[in-house]
């Protein structure tokens, strides 16, 4: 599988979202831009670690972290690996093994560790895109932020990602609200 490199160039929400933010990756040697929809608790995760914010106990990232270093095990690379009917699944890898992943929950991983994280080609040719314009206050070795980069979710990719969020928190109240506020929406269109 050929594969880009990418960092993360940051986390954003708009007003319609809803919870959900949007994890945007940009290619190391390139200017195209996956972004990749998050639960509030994984962009949670993932910031405190950026930002080098320890919480006063382990989050659940940082207690995989912890039960992998204990036994062993270091995570040398993640992947984003394909994109099934509008959802992104990824790996994570281990020496000489492939663990299945949600991404934010890899790349959470991955900024414990240190770990590069990749794309792969057809994913990067489905689901980027190019900015229309580079910001011009950001200066060649200025990092760029994620102003400009805010993608607008609809109303019903807002709702349909605060369900699957509910429903993996196993919150199945308030996913039932939101199925009902999905078909709602769905039947206006």
């Amino acid at each position: 599988m050929e594969k880009i490199q990418v960092d993360i160039l940051g986390l954003s929400t708009s007003p319609a979202s809803g919870g959900a933010y949007a994890l945007i990756l940009k290619e190391v040697n390139g200017n195209r831009r996956l972004p990749i929809i998050i639960g509030a608790f994984e962009a949670q995760s993932i910031a405190l670690e950026m930002e080098g914010i320890k919480p006063p106990r382990p989050l659940t990232h940082d207690l995989m972290k912890n039960l992998l270093e204990t036994m062993g095990a270091e995570l040398a690379e993640i992947t984003i690996s394909e994109l099934r009917d509008g959802t992104f699944y990824a790996k994570l890898n281990f020496d000489s093994q492939e663990v299945d992943a949600r991404p934010s929950d890899a790349i959470a991983l991955a900024v414990r560790f240190g770990a590069p994280i990749f794309v792969a080609d057809k994913v990067m040719d489905e689901a980027a895109f190019l900015p229309e314009a580079e910001n011009p206050e950001t200066a060649e070795g200025e990092k760029p932020e994620t102003k400009g980069v805010e993608p607008k979710l609809t109303k019903l990719e807002a709702l349909r990602a605060q369900l699957k969020d509910a429903i993996e928190r196993e919150d199945y109240e308030s996913a039932a609200k939101l199925r009902d506020e999905v078909r709602k929406v769905e039947q206006r269109q």
